[in-house]
C-alpha cells in the first residue's frame, strides 16, 4: 500500500510540476507575437488488481498524455481571411489617396479655368499686349501644371509598384519559412512542446502571408500545410517543403499581374491585391488627364490655324504635343495668338477667330474633364474607406475572438500558478505520509 501510494504521489509531483512549467512558459509569452497559449493534458493512470476480488481497484496515479494548444482551426481561418481583405481594403484606399493628392494638389482644375477666363478677358481688347500675354502665361501654366500632374501620377504608380514588388518578396520569404518549419514538424512528436512551437510559428507565418494575398490551405495529418494562391484551384505556393515562386509582371500602363511559377495567378484580396486595384485607377486617371490634355492641345491649334495673330500672319501652333506629359508651349509671343479671321490685316480687333476658339474650348469643356475626374476618384476614395472602415472592424472582432480564445490570461494564469504548486505540494506530502507508513511497517517484528 505504502509503495502503490509512493507512486501515486511522485505521479502528482510530475505531473503538477509539467502544469507548473507549462502555466510559466504562457506567463513568461504572454506579449509574445503569435504564441497561442498552452496547457497540460492529464490522464489518469489505472491499472487492474488480480489479487483482490471484483470490487477492490488498484489505482496508479497520474500522467501527462500531452500539451495541448488553445488554438481553433475555423476562428484563426477567419483572421485570415478577414484580415486579408482589411489589408486588400487599406492598401487599395491609400493609393487611391496618393492618386488624389496628385491630382488635386497640382491645381490643373484651377489652371485649366485660369487659362479660359484669361482667353475671355482678352475678348475686350484683342489688341491689347498685357492681355496677350497674361493669356500666353496661362496656356504656359497649364501645360505645366499637366506635367506635373502627369510626373505625380507617375511617382503614385511607381511607389505602388516598388511596394508591391517588396510584397511579392515578403511572400517569398515567408513561404520559405514555412516550408522549413513543415520539414520540422515531420520530425517533431505529436503533441510534444517543439512540435506546440513550431505550430506556433506555422500559424503565424500563415496569418502574414495572408496580409499580402488570399491563401487556401489545407492541413496534413502531421500539422504540415500546403497553401494555395487565388482559390482552391489556383496554384501551389507551398506543398510539403516545396516552395513555388511568386512573381511580378508590369504592364505597358502600369498595371500588375502575378505568376506563380509562370501560372498566372489573380489575388482577390490582401496588400497585393490592393495595390493592383489602385494601379489599375492610376492607369484610368492617366487616360482622363491625357485625353483632357490632347483635346486642349487639338482645339486651340485647330483654332489657331483658322485664325491671322496680330501681325496678320496666318495662325501657328500654341501648343505641342499629345499628352499630359509632354505638352509644351511653342508660341514665344502673346502677338502670335490668332484672334481674328483668316484674311483680316495686321492689328485688327476683330475677335472672330477667338470667338470661336472659346466656342471650341466650351465644347470639349476641359475643366468640366477635370473636375469629373475629380469627382470620380473622389467618390472613389469616399466609398472605398466606408468599406475599409467596415472591413477593419470585421477583421478585429475576428482577431479578438481568437486572441480570447487563444491568448494568456494572466489573471487566469496566475491562479494556475497557485492551483498547481499546491497539487505539487500535496502530492509532496502524500510522498512523506508514503514514506512514514513504510517506516512503520518496516519497524514492525
Amino acid at each position: 500500500m505504502a509503495s502503490d501510494l509512493l507512486a501515486i504521489a511522485r505521479s502528482g509531483t510530475r505531473a503538477a510540476r509539467a502544469a507548473l512549467d507549462v502555466t510559466a512558459q504562457n506567463i513568461a509569452n504572454a506579449s509574445s507575437e503569435g504564441y497561442v497559449r498552452r496547457s497540460v493534458s492529464l490522464s489518469e493512470v489505472s491499472a487492474t488488481s488480480t489479487l483482490s476480488g471484483t470490487a477492490s481497484i488498484s489505482l496508479s496515479g497520474v500522467r501527462v498524455s500531452g500539451i495541448a494548444r488553445n488554438a481553433d482551426l475555423f476562428r484563426q481561418a477567419e483572421v485570415r481571411r478577414t484580415g486579408s481583405d482589411a489589408a486588400r481594403a487599406s492598401a487599395e484606399v491609400q493609393g487611391l489617396e496618393n492618386i488624389e493628392s496628385a491630382v488635386e494638389q497640382s491645381g490643373l482644375y484651377e489652371a485649366s479655368v485660369a487659362f479660359e477666363g484669361s482667353l475671355q478677358q482678352l475678348v475686350s481688347d484683342p489688341t491689347d499686349g498685357s492681355l496677350r500675354a497674361a493669356a500666353l502665361e496661362s496656356a504656359r501654366t497649364l501645360a505645366s501644371t499637366f506635367n506635373v500632374t502627369s510626373k505625380s501620377l507617375d511617382a503614385a504608380g511607381e511607389g505602388l509598384r516598388f511596394e508591391a514588388q517588396d510584397g511579392v518578396d515578403q511572400v517569398n520569404l515567408l513561404s520559405g519559412e514555412l516550408a522549413r518549419v513543415n520539414a520540422r514538424l515531420t520530425r517533431t512528436a505529436d503533441g510534444s512542446s517543439d512540435q506546440s512551437t513550431l505550430l506556433d510559428q506555422r500559424d503565424t507565418l500563415l496569418q502574414k502571408l495572408s496580409s499580402q494575398v488570399d491563401v487556401t490551405t489545407v492541413f496534413s495529418s502531421d500539422k504540415t500545410v500546403e497553401v494555395r494562391l487565388g482559390g482552391s484551384t489556383g496554384p501551389q505556393l507551398v506543398s510539403g517543403q516545396t516552395v513555388g515562386a511568386l512573381a511580378m509582371q508590369t504592364a505597358t500602363d502600369g498595371t500588375i499581374g502575378f505568376t506563380v511559377n509562370g501560372t498566372a495567378v489573380a489575388p482577390a484580396s490582401g496588400a497585393l491585391a490592393g495595390k493592383a486595384q489602385a494601379l489599375v485607377q492610376v492607369a484610368e486617371t492617366r487616360t482622363k488627364i491625357d485625353a483632357v490634355a490632347g483635346s486642349v492641345i487639338a482645339t486651340v491649334n485647330a483654332a489657331q490655324s483658322s485664325g491671322v495673330d496680330l501681325a496678320g500672319a496666318a495662325g501657328q501652333p500654341i501648343f505641342s504635343g499629345t499628352k499630359a506629359a509632354d505638352i509644351a508651349v511653342v508660341a514665344t509671343s502673346g502677338s502670335q495668338i490668332a484672334t481674328a479671321p483668316a484674311g483680316t490685316t495686321a492689328g485688327s480687333r476683330d475677335s472672330g477667330n477667338l470667338a470661336a476658339l472659346r466656342t471650341a474650348l466650351s465644347a470639349a469643356n476641359p475643366s468640366g474633364g477635370l473636375d469629373a475626374t475629380l469627382f470620380d476618384i473622389s467618390s472613389a476614395v469616399a466609398g472605398r474607406t466606408v468599406t475599409r472602415d467596415a472591413l477593419v472592424s470585421i477583421a478585429d472582432s475576428a482577431s479578438i475572438a481568437l486572441q480570447t480564445q487563444a491568448g494568456v490570461d494572466l489573471d487566469q494564469e496566475a491562479v494556475n500558478l497557485v492551483r498547481y504548486q499546491q497539487a505539487f505540494q500535496a502530492s509532496g506530502r502524500v510522498m512523506q505520509v508514503a514514506n512514514d507508513l513504510f517506516d512503520t511497517l518496516l519497524g514492525i517484528r
